[in-house]
């Protein structure tokens, strides 16, 4: 059941990300930035991308995804149509590498040590949702205080 609620989430808040990238009326003002807001929608963007398909695809699907940080934060001016594909496939994958987990699966120990000490499985992917929700709040304010 746990399992399911998780797909459901994570689909419902990754649709969301990519309503939030589509409502965007001018594709510039995506990689604004402005006095306090350091990181723009579109480097949110990237980085909720690259982190899901770490974190879900590399670590527990074995995709062979390589992530480059940095470049969540550095890259620019990628086009909306772009992104939101990125958003569509990160969907895709995390349907389909939590559709292969077991409730066995969410009580193992979590692969790596994220935050310096071990932790299940379950508790990351919950973990990892509210991360996504976090950025995707940052998202909608920036959509909303930006796009003029």
């Amino acid at each position: 059941m746990i399992i399911e609620s998780l797909k459901s989430l994570y689909n419902r808040d990754l649709n969301k990300l990519k309503t939030e990238i589509e409502s965007y009326r001018n594709e510039t003002a995506i990689w604004k930035t402005d006095k306090n807001i350091s990181n723009s929608a579109g480097n949110l963007c990237l980085h909720l991308v690259g982190n899901l398909n770490n974190y879900i695809g590399a670590e527990l699907g074995k995709t062979g995804y390589i992530r480059n940080r940095e470049q969540e934060f550095s890259l620019k001016d990628i086009p909306q149509a772009e992104l939101i594909e990125k958003v569509t496939a990160t969907v895709d994958m995390v349907d389909d590498v939590l559709s292969q987990l077991t409730p066995e699966d969410l009580e193992k120990e979590y692969p790596l040590a994220v935050f310096g000490d071990t932790m299940t499985t379950g508790y990351f992917l919950i973990h990892l949702i509210t991360h996504l929700d976090y950025h995707l709040g940052q998202i909608n304010y920036h959509r909303r205080l930006l796009d003029i």
